[in-house]
C-alpha cells in the first residue's frame, strides 16, 4: 500500500493516518521514494529534508499511537519554497551568494503548516529574486517542466508548481506578487489558490529590512496543489493567525452567509492582446462548466484590468527598481540584470510623485472592482493569453520579456488590486496545460474554491495523465 501513497491527497492522506489505514512513515517514505526518483531530473526539490522529515515521521506515528489530538494535516508531506525561512535552513532566493543565509526561525506559513502537523519533505526551487516567470538560476539551476523540457515550469513557484505535478506529495507552497503561483500552476496542469492579501500571514525572520507599500500590498503567501479540496485544506491552515505580521486580518475562511445562486461574470475583453483560440475555447468550457454546475453566467463588461496592470508596469516597477534593484545589480546574474531592464521598460515608469499618486489611484481602481463584484461575486477570465512559452523566453530579449507580462494582464492586475483569484486546469493550447482564472471578492477564497470544486468535478485531472508518462 505505501508504494502509491504518493499518489493520495492531503485530504485522503490525513483521514487514512488519523483512521490507522497507513502510518506517517509509510506515507512520507512513498513520497521520499518518488522525489528520489524523478527529481534528479526535473530538479523542482532543492534542499532535501529527508532526515529531518523521517524523524518527524516517526514522532508522528507515536502521537497516534498515543491518541494525542491530531492536526488537520497530520502527517501530510509538504514542500517550501526557498525564499520563505524554515528554521536552520538556508533562505537563498536563488542566489549565490545567500547560499549561507540561514533562516534563524520560521516564517509564519511555515509555522501554521507545522501546527497542523505537516511534515516538510523538502525546499523547492525559484528564480533569482524570485522576480521571473520561469524557474532557473545560477544556485540551483533550472527546475524542468515534466509536460515538456523546453516549456517553462512557470515561476516564481515553479518548484512548487513542478512538485505537485510529479507527484511530489500533495501541498507545496508558494508566494505570488506578479502571478508567481498562477504561472507554474498553469504551465504544470496543477491548480492555486491566490488569496487576498492579509489573509495568510506573511514575515521572513532573516530579513534585514521591511518590504516596500507595494510589495506588501501585491504579495501573498499560498499554496499549489493538485485537488480543490486540498487547496481549501492548505489555505485555511495557512491562514492562522501570527502576530509578526500586523496586517494579517481574521475574516472569517468559511461560514459566509450566502443563500442565492452565485453570479459569475465572464471576462473576454484582451485590451489588445491577441488572445490565442485554445485560451478562448478553455474560458468557454470553463463557463459552460459553472452554469451546468447552478451558476448564473453572464456575459457582461467588467472594470478595466488593464489600468491596475498599467498600474503594475508604472508603478510597481519604480518601487522594485529602488528596493529589488540594488540587489539584482550587486548579486544578481547578468541574465537577471537584463530582465530587470525590461521590467522597467513594460510601461511608463513614474517618479517619486507618480508613485504616490499612482498608489492614491489604486484605491480607486479597487473600489470599481469591489463594486462589481458586490453585483458579481466571481468573474471567470483567462490568466495567461497566450500558450506556456519556452523555458528561457523572458531572457531572451526586451520583446519577449515584455510578450510574457502583457499575455498576463489579467495575473498582475489581480496583484495590484489585491484581490484573491484561483487558477486551475482547462485542457491544453498548442499541446501544453492551460488554464482558466477566478477572480473573487476579497476575503472571500471559499466562493472561488467552491467554483473551482465544481469544474473539478467534471473534468479529469491532468496529473494523473502525467503520471502515465513520468
Amino acid at each position: 500500500m505505501s508504494l502509491d501513497l504518493w499518489r493520495r491527497s492531503a485530504v485522503d492522506l490525513a483521514r487514512g493516518i488519523r483512521e490507522r489505514e497507513h502510518s506517517v512513515v509509510e506515507a512520507v517514505e512513498s513520497v521520499l521514494h518518488r522525489i528520489e526518483l524523478l527529481n534528479p531530473r526535473l530538479n523542482a526539490v532543492t534542499f532535501d529534508c529527508s532526515e529531518d522529515a523521517r524523524d518527524a515521521a516517526a514522532a508522528a506515528d507515536g502521537a497516534v499511537a498515543r491518541g494525542d489530538a491530531l492536526g488537520p494535516l497530520h502527517g501530510v508531506p509538504v514542500t517550501i519554497k526557498e525564499n520563505v525561512d524554515q528554521k536552520g535552513k538556508p533562505t537563498p532566493n536563488g542566489i549565490p551568494a545567500f547560499a549561507d543565509l540561514i533562516a534563524p526561525d520560521d516564517a509564519p506559513v511555515v509555522t501554521n503548516l507545522k501546527r497542523a502537523g505537516a511534515i516538510i519533505v523538502g525546499r523547492t526551487n525559484t528564480p533569482e529574486l524570485s522576480m521571473r516567470a520561469t524557474t532557473d538560476n545560477p544556485l540551483r539551476g533550472r527546475t524542468l517542466n515534466p509536460w515538456d523540457d523546453e516549456a517553462s515550469p512557470g515561476g516564481s513557484s515553479g518548484g512548487a508548481g513542478v512538485a505537485a505535478a510529479a507527484g511530489f506529495g500533495p501541498i507545496h507552497h508558494g508566494n505570488d506578487i506578479g502571478g508567481s503561483l498562477r504561472f507554474p500552476s498553469f504551465a504544470c496542469g496543477v491548480m492555486t489558490l491566490k488569496p487576498t492579501q492579509g489573509r495568510v500571514p506573511a514575515y521572513n525572520p532573516s530579513a534585514t529590512a521591511e518590504r516596500g507599500m507595494l510589495a506588501q500590498l501585491m504579495s501573498v503567501q499560498g499554496a499549489i496543489c493538485r485537488e480543490v479540496a486540498d487547496l481549501r485544506l492548505a489555505t485555511a491552515v495557512m491562514a492562522q493567525a501570527d502576530s509578526r505580521d500586523p496586517w494579517w486580518v481574521p475574516a472569517p475562511f468559511d461560514g459566509w452567509p450566502d443563500s442565492e445562486p452565485a453570479k459569475v461574470a465572464v471576462a473576454r475583453e484582451t485590451y489588445g492582446y491577441p488572445m490565442h483560440s485554445e485560451i478562448a475555447d478553455a474560458v468557454d468550457r470553463a463557463a459552460a462548466l459553472l452554469e451546468a454546475g447552478g451558476y448564473l453566467v453572464d456575459e457582461v463588461a467588467t472594470p478595466s484590468m488593464l489600468e491596475p496592470a498599467k498600474g503594475w508596469f508604472d508603478v510597481a516597477t519604480y518601487e522594485i527598481k529602488a528596493t529589488l534593484g540594488p540587489i539584482a545589480r550587486q548579486v544578481g546574474s547578468e541574465t537577471l540584470q537584463h530582465i530587470f531592464d525590461w521590467y522597467y521598460s513594460l510601461g511608463n515608469m513614474v517618479d517619486a510623485d507618480g508613485y504616490r499618486e499612482g498608489i492614491a489611484a489604486r484605491t480607486a481602481m479597487t473600489r470599481d472592482w469591489s463594486v462589481f463584484l458586490q453585483q458579481y461575486p466571481l468573474v471567470l477570465s483567462p490568466f495567461l493569453m497566450r500558450p506556456n512559452f519556452p523555458w528561457n523566453y523572458d531572457a531572451q530579449n526586451e520583446e519577449s520579456a515584455h510578450d510574457v507580462f502583457t499575455a498576463a494582464i489579467y495575473s498582475v492586475g489581480v496583484n495590484y488590486l489585491g484581490l484573491p483569484a484561483g487558477v486551475m486546469p482547462m485542457g491544453q493550447a498548442a499541446g501544453l496545460p492551460a488554464g482558466v482564472q477566478i477572480i473573487g471578492r476579497r476575503y472571500r477564497e471559499d466562493l472561488i474554491l467552491d467554483a473551482m470544486a465544481v469544474i473539478e468535478s467534471q473534468m479529469d485531472r491532468p496529473a494523473e495523465q502525467l503520471w502515465t508518462r513520468l
